[in-house]
């Protein structure tokens, strides 16, 4: 059972400006409720999992006619980095770096970062150095994490994104008996983690949990489509029926066993 943030008001959001310089989500003022703060032992302070999140400066694809742009590399940040690194530390005998990690695919310390999260990658844009440099990094250990992109559209554009940084490669459905659903949490279907100003279940909408194998069947990326996972993240203290409903029944679970697994197959 876990506890809920509540500290008072919240702003969240989607895009915003992070300066160039930026290294780590702690730097960004939260834009929810709040996000916890601890400590490691002296002795961790290297040995640590981060949570690291892509960097891609490019304007987002306007994926809604009529509706302007669709998310960004900064939705949800900084409070859905915080919250689920914390919970992670809470949650597993994982010690979890406490500021996490923003990063793009040709800065020469991104080796150093075996997990990386992008954010509504239905807007993802990479210039062609940043295509090689994450298709090197997938091919030589690195995992991938995608959440909150929904639709035909949104989901045509990662598989071509993936065509260029992984040529030959192809999406496929991970199956619910695969043990990456049981490594921490028993979870048995895949459901939706909805915006939290929608509140609930998108009528017509199918999750989908599509992942990318190396040849050795080592899952590099898996994107998970139809789902805003990362509200679930960002927004559990903001209101108490999405936190009970879809953060911790839903995001958590889900995003644990994800880390959990990849960072120990």
């Amino acid at each position: 059972m876990l506890a809920q943030w509540d500290t008072g008001g919240f702003r969240g959001g989607g895009r915003i400006y992070v300066p160039e310089g930026t290294k780590t989500a702690r730097e960004i003022p939260t834009r929810s409720t709040g996000t916890p703060e601890w400590t490691n032992p002296a002795a961790f302070q290297a040995d640590v999992f981060t949570f690291a999140r892509l960097r891609y400066d490019t304007a987002p694809r306007p994926l809604i006619r009529g509706r302007g742009f669709r998310g960004g590399w900064t939705t949800d940040l900084p409070d859905a980095d915080l919250n689920l690194s914390y919970r992670l530390q809470q949650m597993t005998s994982l010690k979890v770096d406490p500021n996490c990690r923003l990063i793009r695919a040709t800065d020469p310390d991104l080796a150093n970062y075996p997990f990386l999260f992008a954010a509504a990658p239905g807007a993802l844009t990479l210039t062609p150095e940043e295509v090689v440099a994450l298709r090197n990094y997938l091919r030589n250990g690195g995992f991938m994490l995608m959440t909150d992109y929904w639709g035909d559209e949104a989901e045509a554009h990662v598989d071509q994104m993936f065509r260029e940084i992984l040529p030959g490669s192809h999406f496929e459905e991970l199956p619910i008996e695969h043990p990456l659903y049981r490594c921490i949490f028993e979870i048995r279907q895949k459901a939706q983690v909805p915006n939290i100003h929608v509140g609930m279940k998108i009528p017509g909408t199918v999750i989908h949990h599509r992942v990318i194998f190396d040849d050795k069947g080592r899952i590099m990326v898996i994107g998970l489509l139809n789902s805003d996972d990362s509200d679930g993240w960002e927004r559990e203290g903001e209101n108490h029926d999405y936190f009970k409903n879809y953060s911790e029944k839903i995001a958590y679970p889900l995003a644990i066993n994800i880390i959990f697994y990849a960072m120990t197959h």
